[in-house]
């Protein structure tokens, strides 16, 4: 492990934390590679009945690391973000999020592959994929009209605006708000509960209500390729170096 990204056990239930704070825990392709570790071996650890995720300080995480993202594309089906996203998307056991903060791209999409989420009142989720030239991410395209409705889903993702967590319960996207001073608490409770359940009949219940398991595998890909496509468009070009020379990007010449 790196460091950025930190797994605790207690008792029955394993912890994974981004923990890169000072930059509001923006994901490296190692932090892919190390969190991705941790679930699979989580997923064969009979011990281990449920897991959590959450981040450090004010942040869950703020996405992808773009100067890394730009540096280690994600071109392959082996890409530490990719690997993350499988293993995610088919973990056998619960898996919570505990958004104790600034919860942007993956940060929310990653809520849709959770059996429970809980916030608190001044997290702020925001899928941007668009702003910056690419494509939604992680099943999004299928999982979030599902969840929300045709309509919201493509205001999430086409007008790309931030909202706030009173929206993402109104949307169903998490179960409930909780003070910052409550959140662990209250995370360890639910985590517990579930710890206490029969392990083999808890992950066939979870399996049931996933549905579909080809069907979500086979639109993450559709929609990494596509990642992998606008990565080496002129727009993005255009994103990533508006991005660091900290202006509006121009995208009235394509």
């Amino acid at each position: 492990m790196s460091g950025h990204v930190i797994t605790e056990n207690e008792g029955s239930v394993l912890t994974v934390r981004f923990n890169r704070p000072e930059k509001k825990n923006a994901l490296l392709s190692s932090m892919y590679a190390d969190a991705d570790a941790a679930l699979k071996a989580a997923a064969t650890d009979a011990a281990i009945r449920v897991v959590v995720i959450t981040g450090t300080a004010d942040s869950f995480t703020a996405g992808n690391d773009l100067k890394d993202f730009l540096e280690n594309p994600p071109v392959d089906g082996d890409a530490p973000v990719f690997r993350f996203m499988r293993t995610l998307s088919t973990f056998p056991k619960p898996v919570i999020a505990a958004i104790n903060g600034l919860a942007v791209g993956i940060g929310t999409t990653l809520l849709l592959h959770c059996d429970l989420a809980y916030a608190v009142p001044g997290a702020k989720f925001h899928l941007p994929f668009v702003n910056i030239a690419i494509v939604p991410e992680f099943a999004s395209t299928l999982l979030l009209p599902r969840l929300v409705g045709q309509a919201w889903a493509a205001e999430l993702l086409l007008l790309a605006d931030t909202f706030g967590a009173e929206k993402a319960l109104a949307l169903g996207l998490i179960n409930a708000i909780v003070a910052p001073e409550d959140l662990t608490t209250v995370v360890a409770q639910k985590a517990g509960a579930l710890a206490a359940k029969p392990p083999a009949a808890l992950r066939q219940a979870k399996a049931l209500l996933r549905g579909n398991a080809g069907e979500i595998a086979e639109r993450v890909a559709l929609e990494n390729k596509a990642v992998a496509e606008r990565l080496a468009s002129a727009e993005f070009k255009e994103a990533a170096t508006a991005f660091f020379e900290k202006r509006a990007p121009d995208f009235s010449t394509f």
